[in-house]
């Protein structure tokens, strides 16, 4: 009996032990499945809240809005030198071989100066023949006049007729008009003669000789000499029509020559009337006095200050530039960075003048490094 007891006790205390390790590992494994339940959740909720961009990533720029501030307008182009009146000098008369020049490029000539001299020989020959016709004219018309003469004395003898008389006199204004005809063909003579020296037809700087002792021109040559008419120069710039619109005659311009080591002051002495429809561009030409270093034919730079306006003012550090030229960096409606191509004017204490590009309302960043890029997100700061 008490061995059935104990037995039975046995088995009942590991029953007992079977069921307490059963229902333990049960809620071990209730606790696992709910830990990693709640990892899992964890990390898709975490992922589908995280947002793909944070606000506080954006970097901070600081912009201006520049506004807008009278400034001297200050436009630039660039042209040719030339004579404002380049006078081409050829053969007036009929021409010849040349016998002598007298001047070079570089000289200045008066005007009526002998330049060059064609050979007379041939035009002084029959300069001479025409005085000898003249002679024999002039004895001719004496002639006839003394047969009129000595003919009237006879009429009112009743030795010569009315008729005869007629014919006498008629022979003496034949004999007066010879007289003339040759007068006037020697002075068309001597005015070809004089016109074998060829000379300057005004005062002026002598841009070019084109001739030499012993070469055959006539009146269909080239220009032989080339001539700066009272030695005054000019440049001829092109200009938009935008930039044409403030600039009047008479307006002061800058003029420096490529290699010159300083600038030449002139004035604006014509405005073309015309722009050309396919450039958009029109000449303005600036009148400039003669100074060595001005070479016609070199090329040069033009500073011209039109008319006071408003435009934007711009630190330097705001305006950067590259093979396409200057521009900034706006900040647009959307807090993003924005490149905007500028035209710059005159240069002040102020800063720099935006011609083009800009109205002055836009938020402009302040100082424009190299670390922005076009469409990024940026947290503008305006600078007081």
């Amino acid at each position: 009996m008490n061995y059935d007891q104990g037995w039975s006790g046995d088995v009942n205390s590991e029953d007992a032990d079977r069921a307490t390790k059963a229902k333990r590992r049960k809620l071990i494994l209730i606790f696992a499945a709910i830990f990693v339940a709640v990892i899992v959740a964890g990390i898709f909720f975490g992922r589908k809240s995280t947002p793909t961009a944070p606000s506080n990533s954006a970097p901070t720029v600081t912009v201006i809005v520049p506004g807008r501030t009278a400034v001297a307008a200050k436009v630039t182009a660039t042209g040719s030198l030339s004579a404002k009146r380049d006078m081409p000098v050829g053969v007036a008369g009929e021409g010849g071989m040349i016998s002598r020049v007298l001047v070079d490029a570089g000289d200045w000539v008066r005007a009526g100066e002998t330049l060059a001299t064609v050979d007379p020989a041939v035009q002084a020959a029959q300069t001479s023949q025409m005085q000898a016709q003249i002679a024999s004219a002039v004895a001719n018309a004496k002639l006839a006049e003394s047969n009129l003469d000595r003919a009237q004395a006879l009429v009112s003898r009743g030795f010569i007729s009315k008729a005869d008389i007629d014919s006498r006199t008629a022979a003496r204004d034949a004999a007066n008009a010879s007289v003339r005809l040759a007068q006037a063909q020697y002075r068309e003579q001597s005015a070809r003669l004089g016109r074998l020296d060829i000379r300057a037809p005004a005062s002026g700087f002598v841009l070019a000789r084109n001739v030499e002792a012993g070469q055959i021109v006539s009146s269909g040559s080239n220009a032989l000499f080339s001539i700066a008419m009272d030695g005054t120069l000019e440049m001829q710039a092109k200009l938009a029509e935008q930039d044409i619109a403030g600039l009047k005659v008479g307006m002061p311009v800058t003029v420096t020559p490529v290699g010159a080591g300083r600038s030449f002051q002139g004035a604006i002495w014509q405005i073309a009337p015309m722009i050309d429809p396919v450039s958009r561009q029109g000449t303005v030409r600036v009148q400039l006095s003669y100074d060595p270093s001005l070479r016609p034919g070199g090329f040069a730079t033009a500073a011209f200050s039109s008319q006071n306006t408003e435009a934007p003012v711009l630190p330097e550090s705001a305006v950067l530039s590259d093979d396409q030229g200057n521009y900034v960096y706006v900040v647009d409606q959307n807090d993003k960075v924005q490149r905007r191509a500028v035209k710059i004017g005159d240069v002040s204490d102020a800063g720099l003048a935006i011609l083009s590009g800009l109205q002055g309302n836009e938020r402009v960043v302040y100082s424009a490094g190299a670390f922005l890029n076009v469409g990024e997100k940026v947290v503008p700061d305006l600078k007081k």
